[in-house]
């Protein structure tokens, strides 16, 4: 299996990946940390779609995917922390003034999980970020030890997978997810 790694510029492919089975759902869509809670609470439905799909036509796009030849197989979020909710979250310490990227959310598509696509998601993120000038690109996994985790609260990924793609431990955050710390890792792209 090879995985490439490309911006999520095509919505229908996005969806395969976060979206609903539904399209009534109102579902994450990933957008709890990319939009202020308010407008994230309003969108429901087919709104959720439609303001992905928009997302996806922005430059730079909402994202990365993993592709398995021409099957979209995960999903990064990533975007400047200025322009997530991060940058106005009290849990999750800024360690400095640099104009960082925020990578918050990794997810595999059912039937293609355990075979290694984090570590090429992870990479395509940083990828992406470094392309668009970050100076340093943050995430907030779940420091779990070899504690399991629910898939569902895995989206936040765990501190091993960043390890392993060179992020280091920058701060402990008082945000907690499905029992686990989260703590503020780093990597510096200059």
């Amino acid at each position: 299996m090879t995985i490439e790694v490309r911006p999520a510029s095509v919505f229908e492919d996005v969806r395969k990946v976060i979206g609903p089975k539904s399209p009534e759902s109102t579902v994450c869509y990933c957008l709890s940390y990319r939009i202020p809670s308010k407008l994230n609470n309003q969108l429901r439905g087919p709104a959720r779609g439609e303001f992905v799909a928009e997302l996806c036509r922005a430059d730079p796009p909402p994202g990365v995917l993993a592709y398995d030849g021409d099957e979209p197989v995960g999903w990064a979020a990533v975007a400047p922390r200025s322009d997530t909710t991060f940058a106005r979250n009290r849990k999750i310490p800024h360690v400095d003034d640099l104009p960082v990227w925020s990578l918050w959310c990794i997810r595999v598509r059912a039937g293609h999980r355990k075979q290694g696509i984090t570590h090429p998601l992870i990479a395509g993120a940083v990828e992406f970020a470094r392309d668009r000038g970050a100076p340093v690109i943050e995430a907030y996994p779940l420091d779990n030890g070899d504690a399991k985790v629910d898939l569902t609260m895995a989206y936040a990924g765990l501190r091993k997978n960043f390890e392993r793609a060179g992020f280091t431990h920058a701060a402990d955050t008082t945000s907690v997810l499905a029992g686990h710390p989260r703590i503020l890792m780093r990597l510096d792209l200059r």
